[in-house]
């Protein structure tokens, strides 16, 4: 029997996964941690605005399904992309295929990169670390915006679907998972690769928080995920590559508006007003 046989089954996992991550991470009673959150969105109205930026970012995502075929946009670049990366991914996939790194991998993809979205939200709340709450909304909006024209602009599909030599391994796993989870993401929304992106995302601003755990758990799971997008043959490498850039730009920038600190641009600007006027200035 399949662990995963349905998009329900994947919900209750995650439900379960969250509570388990943040227990490991404060020792602490998860629904106490779940009433703080609650509190912050009806006591904090920087709080619950920054909440309901990030949920709109995430409806938008869904709503590129539909613009998609809106705009019936006709261009495949994933014949120049095979052409260039042959066969990386069908060697990774075979040279590591095992029935329980099979499971494994599907676990982190479907459950792990999206429990760690939300435990990174709940436990920065709880620690009063607004700061990363906020990192964690702008970079997620950040790796959304720029993703959703290039899924619209320069659609890729999946290895899988094209590669001869490469099988959907997650379908092992989760038999239902063309029908349950390519709702929530585009047969050709794969370059950028969002799972790459948002877990070097996570990665990043989780090194900088105040929990041992957070701090080794995220970027070692980051790791994975890169991995599992590979082996289970879903994403190319350029995807992955693009992924990471994009994962540590808006992990970066995302911490830099969170603290509060000016940009280059904006330094330079200012540099001439704190130097002091000379006479032929006058």
């Amino acid at each position: 029997m399949s662990p995963f046989q349905s998009m329900t089954h994947a919900t209750v996992y995650i439900v379960i996964t969250v509570l388990v991550l943040l227990i490991a991470a404060t020792r602490a009673n998860p629904f106490n941690i779940a009433g703080s959150f609650v509190q912050e969105v009806f006591s904090s109205r920087k709080y619950m605005f920054h909440f309901l930026a990030l949920m709109t970012i995430l409806f938008f995502n869904k709503v590129e399904l539909a613009v998609e075929k809106a705009i019936n946009f006709k261009a495949d670049f994933t014949k120049s992309i095979y052409s260039i990366e042959g066969n990386f991914v069908a060697a990774i996939q075979h040279f590591f295929h095992q029935d329980i790194l099979t499971y494994v991998s599907s676990y982190f993809y479907v459950v792990i990169f999206p429990s760690i979205m939300i435990a990174s939200i709940a436990l920065y709340t709880y620690q009063k670390n607004y700061k990363l709450f906020y990192a964690i909304c702008y970079a997620l909006m950040f790796n959304y915006m720029v993703a959703i024209p290039f899924y619209l602009f320069f659609p890729v599909n999946e290895v899988w679907s094209f590669h001869p030599n490469v099988k959907l391994l997650i379908l092992d796993v989760f038999p239902t998972f063309e029908q349950d989870y390519r709702p929530l993401s585009g047969l050709d929304n794969c370059f950028p690769s969002l799972h790459t992106s948002i877990s070097v995302s996570m990665a990043v601003i989780a090194v900088k928080s105040r929990n041992t755990f957070w701090k080794v758990f995220v970027p070692g799971s980051a790791a994975f995920i890169i991995f599992s997008i590979f082996y289970l043959g879903i994403h190319w490498l350029s995807d992955m590559c693009a992924g990471v850039v994009l994962g540590v730009v808006a992990a970066r920038m995302a911490l830099r508006i969170a603290e509060g600190r000016l940009v280059l641009g904006e330094k330079a600007l200012l540099q001439p007003l704190k130097k002091p006027l000379k006479n032929n200035d006058l």
